[in-house]
Order: C-alpha cells, then structure tokens, then sequence
C-alpha cells in the first residue's frame, strides 16, 4: 500500500468531488512516548485559522512521526459526541515519517492522529453544508414563486430561510424546515412587476457551519396593452435611426435605453426604449417590427413585461 495513499474509513461520504482543502502550517505535538521509544511524537499539520471545508469536498491533512521511519501505522479518529474517539481511516507512514490522510466529512468535529508513539493534538474541522434546487424564474405579478431545494447532509428539522433584496438588505419572506432527507419547499407571493434577487439561507448548528446561496434572477411580469409601428428610416426621440431588424420599443415616460423584458404566448425578448409613445389611449408599448417579429406579436394585444 503506498503510504501516501489515503484511506478511506467507515463513515465517510464518497462524493466525486474534486477540490481538495489542505491543512499546513505549523506542527502541533501532544503525546507521551511509548514504551521504549524515548523522545518519540506524532504531530499534524494545522493552519492559523480554524480549517473549514464545504460538505462532499476533501480534506487533507497531514502529518509527522517521529523517529521519522517509514511502515508505521497511524490511525486517524474523529471526536464522538460523548467526548472520545473514534477511529475512521488508517495508513502507513512514508519514508521520513510522514503522513496523510483524505476523508470527506459529514459533520462538523475534531480529528486526531494515534501512533504507538503517541497521539498528535486534535484539529478542529467545520465542514459546511451545501445548498442544491431550483427556482420559478418568470411568473405574472401575483403569482407566486417556488423554490424546491435540499440541504446537504440531508437531516430533518433544519430552518431554511427565503430572502429577497430589498434597500440594500436581506428581508426574510418564507421560513420552513427541511424533511428528514433534508428536502425543503419554500414560496413568495409577488406584489409587483420587476426583477428581483433571492437567496436561501441556513445558518448552522452544531453539526454544520451556515450557508447562503444565491438563486438566479426572478422576473415579475404585469400585463399592459401595445400596439407596434414601422417608420423605418426616421429618427427617434432617442436618437438611433429605426430599421426594419431594430429591437425596441417606444414608451411616453421610461428613459432612453431602459432594459425591458417582455413575454407574449410562450415567447420572450429583451429591448430597450427607443422612442416616444404611443399616443393613443389606452396603449403603453409600441413595439417595433423587429420586436413584434421576436415575439409573434400581432397589430395590437396584450404583452407582459418586467417594468
């Protein structure tokens, strides 16, 4: 077995996950010589900051025996919840005395080497848990939007919250607890038109350190009517020359360049604001022709849009 292959114990997750933390800095030496071996320590490497590792990512760590010679076994224990110990993964030494080891942790705990020649002071690991789902990115104004996710590890009980940003702030719209698999299901009912950014966040406990995650950018849409127009060649109250393939709409008071998401029968385009207009009652939008092509629009309707 090559001594720096590392082993895999009873009660580590196997994730195929590749980033790897590693844990270094300067060697922590805690033990008392065995019998017979005068001067003998087995330290582990550390960093200055608590180590921390996101869940189903692998962690390192590493170490030195000393007298440094190469077969010796070492056995890595993870701390239990009535204070002692329990071994989780073995190796051999390599020439020199080294060591390694590479679990992938549950939960949060401390970890410790044992040789004959003694023990290596524990090592504190927060192993933070991660956030998997999916979000509703396009409803109507009113409607609502759904987020189905799962925390990981999966445990019962844990409060997960929905956020939005508002005023420069997280503010709390949902509040629910995950299933015993660590499933959730979390809601906000929309009040007006425009686009909005979300997250989910955990906290922690004592078996893992808190998590916030970011979900992709929502649209809220309110329905408005339009009508389109075709006076290609002229120039516009913007500024830009109207062609046949331009997208852009025209509106009486949204500034020149305005990004506007619109939504008509299972299509969807973005424009800016080009022009001035409509000015006839009742109408808000006038799209293009290009506009009215991308989105099967007809003479005049109904479009959903984002402002």
């Amino acid at each position: 077995m090559n001594p720096h292959t590392a082993a895999r114990g009873r009660g580590l997750t196997k994730l195929g996950l590749g980033a790897c933390l590693t844990i270094t800095g300067a060697a922590l030496v805690a033990s008392a010589p065995a019998e017979g071996e005068a001067g003998a320590s087995v330290s582990m490497a550390s960093a200055s900051k608590p180590a921390k590792v996101r869940y189903g990512k692998p962690l390192q760590l590493r170490g030195q025996v000393s007298p440094g010679t190469s077969g010796q076994a070492v056995t890595l224990q993870r701390a239990a919840g009535d204070g002692s110990y329990r071994s989780v993964a073995q190796v051999r030494t390599a020439a020199g005395g080294s060591y390694a080891f590479s679990v992938r942790p549950r939960h949060t705990g401390s970890y410790r080497a044992v040789t004959t020649a003694g023990t290596s002071q524990s090592r504190k690991v927060t192993v933070v848990a991660r956030f998997a789902g999916r979000v509703t990115r396009h409803v109507k104004r009113g409607r609502t939007v759904r987020v189905k996710g799962k925390l990981a590890p999966g445990l019962g009980r844990r409060v997960v919250r929905l956020q939005r940003r508002a005023r420069g702030r997280w503010r709390t719209v949902d509040r629910v607890r995950t299933s015993s698999s660590g499933r959730f299901r979390a809601r906000w009912k929309t009040a007006r038109a425009g686009r909005y950014r979300l997250r989910v966040r955990f906290g922690g406990d004592s078996r893992n350190g808190g998590v916030s995650k970011r979900l992709r950018r929502i649209y809220v849409y309110r329905p408005g009517h339009a009508s389109w127009y075709s006076l290609y060649g002229n120039r516009t109250a913007c500024g830009q020359t109207l062609t046949y393939n331009t997208i852009g709409v025209a509106h009486k008071t949204l500034p020149c360049g305005t990004k506007v998401r619109f939504r008509y029968r299972g299509r969807m385009a973005v424009a800016k604001v080009i022009d001035r207009g409509p000015f006839v009652g009742g109408r808000e939008w006038d799209l293009t022709g290009g506009l009215k092509r991308k989105l099967g629009f007809g003479a005049v309707g109904t479009v959903w849009s984002s402002r």
